[in-house]
């Protein structure tokens, strides 16, 4: 029987996950080194769809003590990353909520006390490392900078120009339309069509104050559609991408899980992810 390999990711999202890397990575704080290492794992706890670093215990250059206090109660930000599958946790988790067994630690270096930014996994398999809260300090794999969190090596991202005709609506109004789309393909969710700026409506729309960060692609700024109730933050571009979306530059994209798309006049559907919501979707 054959097997589809985005069943088998996402069927092992509830167990614990790592993965070596042959990357260096460094983490520091306030300019004080926290670890440097070519021994570093990428480790997954349970339901978590993006991973964290662990590092060598030994190999850390901070001291690590016993958490100090009890973990404050850290909310689970619960997400699908498709119909019918299971909930599990996006970044907007914060580190603390931990779904393995384990002990929670301080991060001391320097002057500066880190409250709960490491965490000693209880299990034989990590047996020696500990993982690390990536908020909590600035990253490096290598001598590049990471934003977001570590990338995930079984994840990737693609970009193809496409020359169908694609268009964007929402309540029946019309906010983009072009064949000169490039299209995103990115593991285990929807193609994002992206338009050029002279083919979007942007004169309908208000730039917001959101921002976001992505591990391949760089950061986002948004834009609403002050016309609709579902509007807000419906468009977003990566004015200085990451050089692996370097094709996405100054261009538009929009969720199409919230509004009406259409490649070559036939509606797409609405996909389930992440970003849907109840009151979006059609049918």
């Amino acid at each position: 029987m054959a097997t589809k390999l985005s069943e088998v990711i996402v069927g092992t999202f509830p167990q614990l996950r790592y993965e070596p890397t042959p990357k260096r990575i460094r983490a520091s704080i306030g300019g004080n080194a926290v670890v440097d290492t070519l021994h570093a794992w990428l480790v997954w706890e349970p339901r978590r769809i993006t991973p964290v670093y662990a590092v060598p215990e030994e190999e850390v250059l901070a001291e690590l003590r016993p958490a100090g206090a009890p973990t404050a109660d850290v909310p689970e930000v619960a997400v699908r990353m498709s119909a019918g599958a299971p909930p599990s946790f996006d970044p907007r988790t914060g580190f603390g909520r931990h779904t393995t067994p384990g002990e929670p630690l301080d991060v001391v270096t320097g002057t500066t006390a880190v409250p709960g930014a490491a965490f000693r996994p209880d299990d034989p398999d990590l047996a020696g490392y500990v993982v690390l809260d990536f908020a909590a300090f600035e990253w490096r794999e290598d001598d590049e900078e990471i934003l977001a969190h570590p990338r995930d090596p079984f994840h990737r991202v693609d970009i193809r120009a496409s020359s169908q005709a694609v268009t964007v609506s929402l309540d029946g109004v019309t906010l983009a339309s072009t064949n000169s789309a490039q299209l995103l393909y990115e593991t285990l969710l929807p193609v994002r069509y992206y338009f050029p700026a002279e083919d979007v409506r942007l004169d309908f729309m208000e730039e917001s104050a959101k921002r976001t960060a992505c591990a391949y692609k760089g950061e986002a700024s948004y834009w609403t559609y002050p016309g609709s109730e579902g509007g807000k933050d419906i468009a977003w571009s990566y004015k200085r991408p990451l050089r692996d979306a370097a094709q996405i530059h100054g261009l538009v994209s929009f969720f199409n899980e919230r509004l009406d798309v259409t490649v070559d006049g036939v509606l797409q559907p609405r996909p389930v992810t992440p970003w849907s919501r109840p009151q979006d979707r059609r049918g």
